[in-house]
């Protein structure tokens, strides 16, 4: 079988695999491109290893509503808060909008991870020098015993799932880790990316965009040997601060919020130019998309609002803000695409909004300094890391 045959079958044996258990898809690239970038690229060109997707179709289109894997159908319906001061992690009753549970999370509980394969997810700890992971169960919703590793700023994987990806923030550099025995294989420094913080892949899985928090800058890496290929010092204001990175569901896009700068970077889709810049709101920090891949919700913590932003055309529609102020951080969108949960950092709280029109749903009182939530189960076939980062 030629390599573009074999490359066909397997995207028609995922799709079909995806689709029998599922309700809804989300739209093809006609419905969710964008109007500026390159195309997406060919399934056939992959990365090695790397699971394949529909060519020119929405990168994310296996995580569209409800469209969850059997392996995670019986997992039970939490939403997991890592609280950063208190250390500890609260777990809400989605249904109830009621806190039922708390435990341990480790020394400075930053992010709740879903592994690769997302039968597991790993609350990720960073106060040096006893940083680590602590296992859930996502069955039980109960945690496991903590595991000591250094500075677990943020967790990603590898597109082929073969390892794990400490970003060690402190230490300006990334430790990778074999998944099977959490042994540490190799780490590579950048000692020019202060704060080295978030990042996606293209959706190719070649490229990696890195966010130097207190750089200023954005780093761009080669995905198979982990080189830098080329960095861009952001301009918009002389101290920014870049957070959250996410490749755009028609994969054209490196969307990049900026703290400081109060909006959105918009890179190209390998990152080789210097990107354009959509204002939003004080403090932009978080980008999660909408299952059906139309639109961004991009928090804006300073302020307290959620400004929602049209992917077709990569300009603001609307903005919510929270009744009496908040501080919203990071979170996602639910199985379905109805709620967006999201911790309100400053405020020790978490909020539920209709993604419909931005109503509160709910407040919720949690621990102290309430970062990186994970809503669980989510829709996809494989976890590149982060809050919920699933193609």
């Amino acid at each position: 079988m030629t390599r573009v045959k074999r490359g066909i079958a397997v995207v028609l044996a995922g799709v079909l695999s995806v689709v029998a258990g599922c309700t809804e898809r989300s739209p093809g690239p006609e419905e969710s491109a964008g109007a500026k970038g390159n195309p997406p690229v060919p399934a056939n060109e992959l990365i090695a290893g790397m699971p394949a997707y529909l060519a020119n179709a929405n990168v994310y289109a296996a995580a569209g509503p409800d469209m969850l894997l059997e392996q995670v159908r019986q997992d039970k319906p939490l939403i997991y808060v890592p609280n950063t001061i208190s250390d500890d992690v609260y777990v809400i009753d989605p249904a109830t909008y009621r806190v039922v549970d708390k435990f341990a999370g480790g020394p400075e509980p930053q992010h709740v991870v879903p592994s690769y394969d997302m039968r597991t997810l790993y609350v990720a700890s960073s106060r040096i020098p006893d940083g680590g992971l602590v296992p859930i169960d996502p069955r039980t919703g109960k945690p496991g015993e903590f595991m000591n590793l250094e500075d677990v700023y943020n967790l990603y994987f590898t597109p082929d799932g073969k390892q794990a990806i400490v970003v060690a923030e402190a230490y300006k550099r990334l430790d990778f880790y074999d998944l099977g025995r959490w042994q540490r294989t190799k780490s590579v420094e950048f000692p020019e990316c202060a704060g080295i913080n978030h990042m996606d892949y293209s959706a190719d899985g070649k490229t990696m965009l890195f966010s130097c928090e207190f750089a200023n800058r954005m780093l761009v890496l080669d995905a198979v040997t982990y080189e830098k290929v080329r960095q861009f010092d952001l301009n918009v204001v002389p101290d920014g601060m870049p957070q959250d990175t996410r490749l755009t569901p028609d994969g054209r896009h490196f969307l990049v919020a900026d703290m400081n700068a109060d909006g959105i970077y918009v890179f190209d889709s390998a990152a080789t130019r210097a990107p354009d810049f959509i204002p939003t709101g004080e403090g932009a920090h978080g980008i999660y998309f909408s299952r059906d891949g139309r639109v961004a919700y991009v928090t804006n913590r300073g302020e307290g609002s959620v400004t929602v932003l049209d992917l077709a055309t990569l300009k603001p529609t609307t903005t919510w803000r929270i009744p009496g102020g908040g501080s919203p951080d990071m979170g996602g969108v639910s199985a379905d695409g109805k709620v967006l949960w999201l911790s309100g950092r400053f405020h020790d709280e978490v909020y539920a909004m209709s993604t419909d029109d931005g109503r509160l749903l709910a407040r919720i009182p949690v621990g102290r300094g309430p970062h990186g939530l994970t809503i669980w189960p989510q829709p996809g076939r494989y976890s590149l890391g982060h809050t919920g980062n699933i193609r």
